[in-house]
């Protein structure tokens, strides 16, 4: 097993720290905790929202023999090249967002389930729609334009995202392909 500090994960909000325990096998066949380990923040856009990867898969059904999925999870991490959405196959990442922060208008090529852990988050459409999120409401988002915002001026907000490759969308002949907004320092998902 291996575990790290909170004090080198990265963390910006005041939120507790969350910790991963990912399972395997024994020589035997009994299940053990192959790592378990503070989760990895990382900022973005000015330090008002921090992501941390929870895990990865890169194929659907994900392939568990001889630990593959955690060979290419970490392949993966290691390379620094993932967008929001992993191609073939899905990601869990852990959002916090700063009290007054809305991040950008945007669209991902993705099944999501996002997950409210803590504090409200508002969900806003391109269609000018609003819904207020409170602890353990969750939202669907099938492909659609949609931003975040934490309406708190001093509690900080936390969503759980657990994101989905998609064959390509269509609506009326257009094709909804992904919008990234103006999140300049993430890499597009290239699905």
């Amino acid at each position: 097993m291996s575990s790290s500090s909170s004090s080198e994960s990265g963390k910006l909000s005041n939120l507790p720290q969350l910790h991963r325990f990912v399972t395997g096998h024994n020589s035997s066949g009994k299940a053990i905790v192959e790592t378990d380990n503070d989760f990895q923040w990382k900022p973005y856009d000015d330090q008002n929202m921090a992501f941390s990867v929870v895990y990865t898969t890169s194929s659907m059904p994900a392939d568990l023999n001889n630990d593959k999925d955690l060979s290419t999870h970490n392949d993966l991490m290691a390379a620094g090249k993932l967008g929001l959405v992993n191609p073939s196959g899905s990601v869990i990442r852990c959002v916090d967002f700063k009290p007054g922060y809305s991040c950008a208008m945007h669209r991902t090529q993705s099944l999501d389930y996002g997950i409210v852990l803590e504090g409200e988050i508002e969900m806003l459409l391109d269609s000018g729609e609003k819904h207020q999120m409170k602890r353990g409401d969750v939202a669907v988002q099938r492909a659609t334009q949609h931003q975040w915002r934490n309406k708190s001026d001093t509690e900080w907000a936390r969503m759980m995202f657990v994101l989905q490759d998609i064959k390509p969308l269509t609506v009326e002949g257009k094709e909804m392909k992904e919008d990234l907004g103006f999140h300049g320092d993430l890499p597009p998902s290239g699905n």
